[in-house]
């Protein structure tokens, strides 16, 4: 029974009631990547784990491999709480369509030392992030971070030519899931392709080769983060097949 205990940093990105104390934690784990687990007693007052496994805590544990599809938190330490982000809507909004996107991106077992890094930095960011813009939906960090998981999940958006006839001269008008990028006039009709502004292709492209950390200060106009949304949705449609509930929020 002790071969089936392990120790990893995992963070919270789902946590539903289970019963009259319990709860079943969706978890990113460094170990073994997506991981559901439950956390008997939780909602007791008394409880051992106190606040550690609110949604977006970064956490060590010990979980438990029994014969079903569950894990069992048997000990847990606070990494970093990310209260801040917990205690401010407009973060906490932005927190979560990151923790779904992660759900939905990353479902297998499977460990990836690039998207935990990718997440836990995020929530890092997102504790001093400002409130960038109306929407939750719209704010830089955000999407920086879902083109992000994109790309590590294998559906990197191409945005430097045309993903249909290869042109890297011409203008770009839109954006082709088909082709897994942007395409030019000539090729838009046929590819089926989203229109995106200049503009937001040339947000789009910087979001994605800068590092999280310079989303916000790259001033992206609202134009840009909209088109940047409407790529991120219609690559969980074409690619996943499935819409982030947290994004019409």
């Amino acid at each position: 029974m002790a071969g089936r205990a392990y120790s990893t940093d995992a963070v919270v990105l789902r946590s539903m009631r289970l019963g009259e104390a319990d709860r079943v934690l969706h978890l990113y784990t460094r170990a073994r990547g997506r991981v559901g687990a439950v956390a008997k007693g939780v909602r007791k007052t008394m409880s051992r784990f106190g606040g550690r496994l609110e949604p977006l805590s970064h956490v060590e544990l010990i979980l438990h491999r029994g014969r079903g599809e569950l894990e069992t938190v048997t000990a847990a330490q606070l990494v970093d709480s990310h209260h801040d982000t917990r205690e401010d809507y407009y973060r906490f909004s932005v927190g979560m369509i990151g923790a779904e996107a992660m759900l939905r991106l990353f479902s297998e077992q499977e460990p990836n030392e690039r998207a935990f890094t990718a997440v836990t930095r995020f929530l890092e960011l997102l504790d001093e992030a400002p409130h960038s813009a109306d929407r939750p939906a719209l704010d830089p960090l955000g999407l920086a971070f879902q083109l992000k998981l994109l790309w590590l999940s294998g559906y990197l958006p191409h945005v430097s030519g045309c993903t249909e006839c290869g042109a890297e001269g011409d203008p770009l008008v839109g954006y082709s899931p088909r082709s897994g990028g942007a395409v030019c006039a000539r090729c838009a009709p046929a590819a089926e392709a989203l229109a995106l502004s200049a503009d937001g292709i040339a947000g789009i492209a910087a979001l994605l080769a800068q590092p999280l950390a310079d989303a916000v200060p790259l001033g992206l106009s609202e134009r840009s983060r909209r088109d940047a949304l409407r790529l991120v949705t219609a690559s969980y449609e074409y690619h996943g097949g499935f819409r982030l509930r947290t994004l019409s929020a």
